[in-house]
């Protein structure tokens, strides 16, 4: 799947299993080093090549799943040890309550954080 992504093919599309943005991150890292011995910083730096945004959906108390949350992948940060997959939160699920019949009510609400890497959105745009 790295390797598909990080070929400069846009539109790739997968899924994954986390309990956020962030913990994806470190499985994806856990995938790899299961399937090949390879530096974690190799693998860090594939999946911030091939991987652009993270859509995280949440199953919430009243059984629907709504988007909670939309991240960038930033890069990586070369201030921490062996660098870490850095990410620019853009949306986050804002719950407001709950409604007469239980269900949650909220919002998808932006960050106020910009994306970074626009190149391809821009490129993507007929003007």
């Amino acid at each position: 799947m790295l390797q598909a992504m990080g070929t400069g093919h846009d539109g790739s599309l997968s899924t994954g299993h986390a309990n956020g943005p962030e913990e994806l991150m470190l499985r994806l890292e856990t995938m790899v080093l299961m399937a090949v011995d390879m530096p974690v910083e190799a693998i860090r730096s594939q999946i911030a090549a091939g991987v652009d945004i993270v859509v995280h959906l949440e199953r919430m108390a009243d059984g629907s799943r709504k988007v909670v949350k939309i991240s960038e992948i930033k890069g990586i940060d070369t201030t921490r040890e062996r660098g870490s997959i850095e990410l620019n939160t853009l949306f986050e699920y804002v719950k407001e309550g709950a409604d007469e019949k239980g269900r949650i009510i909220g919002k998808l609400m932006a960050t106020g954080n910009g994306l970074i890497h626009d190149g391809k959105l821009k490129a993507a745009v007929v003007g």
